[in-house]
């Protein structure tokens, strides 16, 4: 969403806001009325451009048919967790991660407590990874990963020597690093990751309100790193595994029902703090995803 802020998003699958139009973006809601075939008075319905307002009229085409089964009744995962972010999370690891169950592996994710972080470490085990450690913001989260997520060991970047830490507590180097926030953090995990380990590049949120390419170049020298170690970084986008979403689905619901992926979420309601809940996810205000819901007639809008 912050990128559509800009003039040109520096991606060809989403487009910039434009002034005096209305802001949209990844939302869920209930058909209260339906002249579409597919469609009818009750569905719960997600599209990925939903308009930042209370009701809406949509053309059906653009719309999709969610089963609240498959989360248990919590529409707002459809925005995380059941969700492009899940999606990301999941395929992200399978298809960049290169995990090998059984062979040790060392998984390291930035940005945590995000909305795919939180998913990512969780994943990292479920796939077979047999540590994994996370880095974020506050001593809560931190504690939130460890304690909730069942992440190894977390650290608060904030407060602790990244390097240091990441030298304690990855020991036999890093074979898989999960990138939400590219940046400084970024540079120092790439610094002590293993020969032919990978990365997966999810987002760089410490980057978006510069004007660099995407994804941004690293700096020389751990640029110089990366190509030594062969490690792979490689952008990753989740629309062009499309034929992999329903599997997908169906399998972080499976996970989130059996208890092996947990859940968390940021909740705030009311249209008129939608930029106050937009700045704090960019301050790290939120624990897992951002949900703002703008309706009493359950409609919801992802951040």
């Amino acid at each position: 969403m912050r990128c559509r802020m800009n003039e040109d998003t520096g991606t060809d699958y989403i487009m910039p806001w434009q002034l005096s139009q209305v802001v949209d973006g990844g939302g869920v809601g209930i058909i209260e009325e339906s002249k579409h075939k597919n469609f009818t008075k009750g569905d719960f319905v997600t599209c990925f451009n939903w308009p930042w307002q209370t009701k809406v009229i949509l053309d059906g085409n653009s719309l999709e048919k969610v089963d609240p089964q498959l989360v248990d009744g919590h529409l707002s995962y459809f925005l995380g967790a059941i969700g492009m972010p899940g999606l990301t999370s999941l395929i992200g690891v399978q298809e960049k991660g290169h995990i090998t169950a059984g062979s040790n592996q060392t998984m390291v994710v930035s940005g945590a407590a995000g909305a795919c972080g939180s998913l990512a470490g969780q994943i990292g085990h479920l796939m077979g990874c047999s540590r994994v450690v996370g880095i974020c913001g506050t001593h809560e989260k931190c504690l939130f990963l460890t304690s909730e997520l069942g992440f190894d060991a977390a650290i608060n970047y904030k407060k602790e020597n990244v390097a240091e830490r990441l030298r304690e507590l990855c020991p036999a180097g890093v074979d898989v690093y999960f990138d939400n926030v590219g940046g400084d953090i970024s540079d120092t995990v790439i610094s002590q990751m293993n020969q032919n380990s990978h990365i997966i590049l999810c987002g760089q949120i410490s980057q978006y309100n510069k004007d660099v390419p995407y994804p941004p170049p690293l700096p020389p020298a751990v640029e110089a790193i990366r190509k030594e170690k062969n490690i792979t970084r490689e952008r990753f986008l989740v629309f062009n595994y499309k034929d992999k979403f329903e599997s997908g689905i169906l399998q972080l619901s499976q996970w989130f029902k059996g208890g092996k992926l947990k859940i968390k979420e940021t909740m705030i309601n009311g249209l008129e703090n939608m930029g106050a809940a937009f700045q704090s996810m960019m301050t790290g205000g939120n624990t897992g995803k951002q949900i703002v819901c703008i309706s009493e007639e359950t409609s919801l809008k992802s951040l």
